[in-house]
């Protein structure tokens, strides 16, 4: 054979020496590329809980989900507005974010409704899904959500059996709630029976905002005999300092103490709260969100539940001449004194 042939096929031998070592190094490259940086929406819907998103983020960090390396937040905080619900989880989908974590119940269930027909996962905390809606089951949530659910039902006779033990003479408990408040149902469901049980009468007063309340409040003031006690459940007025200070002046008034959730506004102040810690329910929804960016669809991931706890304040209660067992100081997690 000629010279020339043997030229021919070195150079294309060299040809293909090179054209190999080009894929490799572009393959190289690839494997080399940044990581995925994922952005995730946070829609803080209730400012007496929006410390969860610190928790959620510091938990997200011990992860390995580093801010602005490869995690991204866009959070929105607003305070039980459902128009703002709606204009937020709305600027989300359109920015096509990879997770939306989402709290309270009734931004979640409006988190729900905005992913519809989209592929983005949503997980919720803070959220009360009895009769909700929110989840096919506790296992198998179903669809694209899954998140941390709130004991409300358990809460909620947890701390009326606080107050039988801080007021065991009471005749009746006022129990104010957001007028037409979804969550409030399963609440009042499993209180009803307990206040029958103990012949303790539950005076129910919806209102839909602070001024009404507050009149409601005057309205009940001319009857006889008042409430024992004022019952805070899981829901978003009594803890409206507007509300608040109503149900305080109230409290003053008629000399009644308030309990169920551990609030101070101004020179008023509920006696107890069960309620979940906030830092540690925002802990607890990070899991779920790394499970999601591993490629687990979110409605395949059982909905975890959050622990509550106990919180005295012994010197606002001595202050109202309230005594408490020291069976009741034992099992507080906390006591303020």
């Amino acid at each position: 054979m000629s010279n020339n042939y043997y030229l021919q096929q070195g150079q294309r031998l060299i040809l293909l020496v090179a054209l190999v070592a080009a894929v490799l190094v572009v393959s190289g490259c690839e494997s080399q590329a940044a990581p995925k940086t994922y952005r995730v929406g946070v829609l803080s819907g209730l400012n007496f809980v929006a410390d969860i998103t610190d928790g959620f983020k510091a938990e997200m960090t011990k992860l390995g989900y580093v801010e602005g390396q490869n995690i991204t937040y866009d959070v929105q905080k607003t305070d039980f507005d459902m128009a703002a619900y709606k204009r937020i989880l709305q600027k989300f989908v359109a920015d096509k974010v990879d997770l939306i974590v989402v709290f309270p119940t009734e931004a979640t269930l409006e988190a729900k409704a905005a992913t519809q027909g989209t592929d983005i996962p949503v997980v919720f905390t803070f959220a009360l899904i009895e009769g909700m809606g929110i989840v096919d089951s506790v296992r198998e949530p179903g669809g694209n959500i899954t998140g941390v659910r709130y004991p409300g039902p358990d809460v909620a006779v947890k701390r009326f059996e606080v107050m039988r033990q801080l007021v065991p003479q009471a005749k009746s408990m006022l129990v104010p709630y957001q007028k037409g408040y979804p969550i409030v149902v399963p609440q009042l469901e499993a209180l009803r029976p307990a206040a029958e049980a103990a012949g303790i009468t539950l005076i129910e007063v919806p209102a839909d905002n602070a001024t009404e309340l507050e009149a409601e409040l005057q309205a009940l003031a001319q009857a006889d005999p008042g409430p024992d006690a004022i019952l805070m459940i899981v829901e978003p007025l009594a803890v409206n300092p507007d509300a608040f200070v109503a149900m305080g002046k109230f409290a003053a008034e008629h000399k009644v103490p308030i309990g169920g959730a551990l609030i101070t506004v101004g020179e008023y102040g509920s006696i107890f709260g069960i309620n979940v810690n906030n830092i540690k329910i925002g802990e607890q929804t990070a899991p779920l969100a790394d499970k999601v960016f591993k490629g687990i669809p979110a409605g395949t991931i059982p909905v975890a539940s959050a622990e509550s706890f106990l919180q005295v304040d012994y010197k606002a209660a001595q202050n109202q001449g309230i005594t408490v067992p020291e069976g009741l100081l034992n099992q507080a997690d906390e006591i303020i004194r």
